[in-house]
């Protein structure tokens, strides 16, 4: 199947599908969420789990796939789902949700908040679980899509697969997925799909832009080899304090001064670790920084750089070749989320026209968060397209403008979303823009 966008028939053919008929696509879904969504919604909520462990999640989102006619595999990279319904000939097109919570303690106040916990089965500790994500937003809608687009194979001809993705919270599930042969299964799709719902959104507002809505994220440590002595004798060690200051601060001269003032980048030093006491200078340091960038170029200009400089000031202090500091890069790293251009205008066009101007927009990111998507998109590349929907009524900004309480952060206790507004909305673009890439 060829990879090119067929632009020119998407327009042609859109009124095919959508003659009067965009209100009864979204009245058809919102009967959907009263009497069946919103319910399933409620019980994600409530009974969210942790990375690598979404056991129940994945048998309940299994569960609900299959009973409308998806051939359901589960155990992809470890809790992963796949989730497959042939319906004739064309393109396999992909839609991605990630099912798994946080290790917070809810206090949002919704009646049904989660009262969960669960033993990470990373650090082995008991702790609370909260959907403080939306995850539990993104799983609901990719059931309510599976829903519409059975009752619409007469609409459409190809293969839809549908992920349920574990571990994005840790940025590790889709690789996870993609080392047990996710491609080699079930084939490598011709587009991919995946959404996000944001409380920084009025409620049911798509947003998509053409560049990257999600920056790529690296952890890199940096151990420091200093000769230890005496905090009254400094000149009979290497104080590895002191060179890691150094490296610190000359860190900060990549972005300033080694991109260009228009490019994107963040290399942030979050831990600095060395010494017992006051008059003891340590032998070792360790240092712990954050990379962020949106293309792979930057990326490699940030990752060169930072190996450059720690060897070097190394070198400054006096180091021996063998001692230079160590660069470790984390295997938690993801490429940046880059949205094909070609296909994100064509998607946009497809959602104003069919769900109103007032409905979409293009609002660029105000950060670096990360996303573990391109994992599935990048190598080898598929045209796809990362969109946010709105999860905050329009009012609850008018009050935090007003004075009032303000709109809870992801990751915040406080985080809640209107799933009404915010699920119907993700499952009508979303299957608005299954019918236009697998039409018939």
């Amino acid at each position: 199947m060829s990879r090119k966008l067929l632009i020119p028939m998407t327009f042609a053919v859109l009124s095919a599908f959508n003659v009067n008929a965009d209100s009864t696509l979204a009245n058809v879904i919102q009967k959907d969420y009263d009497t069946y969504l919103d319910p399933l919604f409620k019980h994600f909520h409530a009974n969210p789990e942790l990375s690598l462990a979404e056991t129940q999640t994945a048998a309940r989102l299994s569960k609900e796939l299959e009973k409308v006619g998806f051939s359901v595999s589960q155990g992809i990279g470890g809790t992963g789902i796949v989730a497959v319904m042939k319906n004739g000939e064309g393109p396999l097109v992909m839609m991605r949700a990630d099912m798994d919570g946080l290790p917070v303690e809810e206090k949002s106040g919704l009646p049904y908040s989660s009262k969960a916990r669960q033993i990470d089965p990373i650090t082995g500790n008991e702790v609370p679980v909260m959907h403080a994500c939306g995850h539990d937003m993104h799983i609901t809608s990719l059931v309510g899509t599976a829903r519409r687009m059975q009752a619409m194979k007469d609409q459409w001809s190809g293969t839809l697969m549908l992920v349920g993705q574990p571990a994005e919270e840790r940025i590790i599930g889709a690789k996870a997925m993609m080392e047990d042969g996710l491609w080699k299964k079930f084939g490598v799709p011709d587009y991919a799909l995946a959404l996000h719902v944001s409380s920084g959104l009025e409620a049911g507002v798509i947003n998509v832009v053409e560049g990257s809505p999600y920056a790529g994220s690296d952890s890199v440590d940096i151990i420091i080899h200093g000769v230890g002595a005496h905090g009254a004798s400094p000149h009979a060690g290497k104080d590895p304090i002191v060179l890691g200051s150094q490296i610190v601060l000359a860190l900060q001269t990549l972005v300033s001064r080694e991109l260009s003032p228009r490019q994107p980048g963040v290399v942030t030093v979050g831990s600095f670790h060395s010494g017992t006491k006051h008059n003891i200078i340590s032998d070792s340091a360790h240092l712990q920084l954050t990379v962020r960038n949106t293309n792979l170029e930057t990326r490699q200009i940030l990752l060169d750089g930072i190996k450059r400089i720690a060897e070097n000031m190394g070198r400054v202090a006096g180091l021996p070749e063998d001692k230079l500091p160590e660069v470790i890069y984390s295997k938690e790293s993801v490429p940046p989320t880059v949205n094909n251009p070609e296909l994100a205008r064509r998607l946009k066009s497809l959602w104003v026209e069919n769900m109103g101007a007032e409905k979409v927009s293009s609002l660029e990111p105000s950060g670096m968060g990360a996303e573990d998507f391109p994992m599935f998109t990048t190598d080898p590349y598929i045209p796809s397209v990362y969109f946010a929907v709105g999860g905050t009524p329009a009012e609850d900004f008018e009050k935090a403008a007003a004075g009032g309480p303000q709109v809870a952060s992801h990751h915040s206790p406080l985080f809640k979303i209107s799933p009404e507004p915010s699920v119907t909305a993700g499952v009508e673009a979303t299957v608005l823009a299954l019918l236009d890439l697998m039409q018939k």
